[in-house]
């Protein structure tokens, strides 16, 4: 059986160590495509060398010519603008906006079968503007946003908690900004609701350190945004995809009726398998939970707005 192919579209931090996560996980061969001549080919050779060490066969090409990705299984997108401090998300929604029709033109053209991860900010709008402009089914075009956020919200929980990462189960919903919706109701450690072992009050503040989490890094560094994390969720969206794990994640999907919003990209927990959204999953919200999405969606909503499609 031919390997798969992963093609990471911008080699900046987030594309490289996308790369890098992919072909240590052996989930198919790696090709990395940025418009900087010199910068994927490096980068990509660099990676190889590393595999005799880490033991990985999964090849690794840089290019700048989309040539490369033809037939492509999942295309993750990283291209555009970082947010730089003191720059909203929508501040980026109109270089990316050209940025990314460009893009998915080049990469759909070669792989008209692919299945497109979005991981451009702003997240929601772009991944709605894919939905669009790509022609692919929108169970093909995954935003990556909320598994990002819930590894934030767990990784916070954890630290409070002084408890393995592993144990926490965790959900989000909502756009990736400051209005995403935490669900502590949803979350345990090992089956222990979160409410048993913490207070509210220090419940509510890591949800507000969750919805802040992009700009926390942002601040902390200075001269760019967060790579690790946002990345590792890419590839965990890969693996689910390419392994049809069926994994319950959740991800920046078109809803056409769910959670009674409709045509808007917004995160909700999904099962991820071999075709992309196999199934949204929708959950039952109480009063308090249904306003903050409401919310949400109408931050998100007046984005989409701006792209004046």
């Amino acid at each position: 059986m031919a390997r798969r192919k992963i093609s990471i579209i911008g080699a900046g931090f987030v594309g490289a160590t996308a790369a890098h996560w992919a072909a240590e996980k052996e989930l198919g061969d790696v090709v990395l495509v940025d418009i900087i001549e010199g910068i994927p080919q490096g980068q990509a050779l660099d990676l190889f060398e590393a595999s005799p060490i880490e033991g990985f066969d999964s090849k690794v090409v840089g290019t700048n010519s989309y040539d490369e990705t033809k037939n492509s299984d999942v295309v993750i997108i990283t291209s555009g603008v970082p947010r730089k401090p003191g720059m909203t998300r929508e501040d980026l929604l109109e270089t990316n906006k050209r940025i990314i029709e460009s893009v998915v033109a080049q990469v759909v053209e070669r792989s008209p079968n692919t299945i497109l991860i979005m991981v451009t900010n702003p997240l929601d709008t772009m991944t709605y503007l894919t939905v669009k402009r790509s022609g692919l089914s929108k169970e093909r075009v995954i935003g990556m946003a909320g598994i990002l956020d819930t590894a934030r919200y767990k990784a916070f929980i954890a630290m409070e908690l002084g408890v393995s990462v592993e144990d926490i189960q965790a959900l989000l919903l909502g756009g990736h900004g400051d209005e995403m919706v935490p669900l502590p109701r949803y979350t345990t450690i090992s089956g222990i609701p979160l409410s048993q072992l913490l207070p509210k009050e220090t419940i509510d503040r890591l949800v507000d350190r969750t919805r802040k989490g992009g700009g926390e890094i942002v601040n902390l560094l200075k001269t760019g945004s967060a790579f690790y994390a946002p990345s590792a969720a890419a590839i965990q969206m890969t693996e689910a995809i390419l392994k049809d794990k069926k994994r319950i994640l959740p991800c920046c999907v078109y809803l056409n009726g769910e959670y009674g919003l409709k045509d808007i990209c917004f995160g909700v927990p999904v099962k991820l398998g071999v075709k992309g959204v196999e199934s949204i999953v929708e959950l039952q919200l109480n009063a308090d939970e249904k306003a903050l999405v409401t919310k949400s969606a109408e931050s998100v909503k007046k984005s989409i707005s701006e792209l004046k499609l």
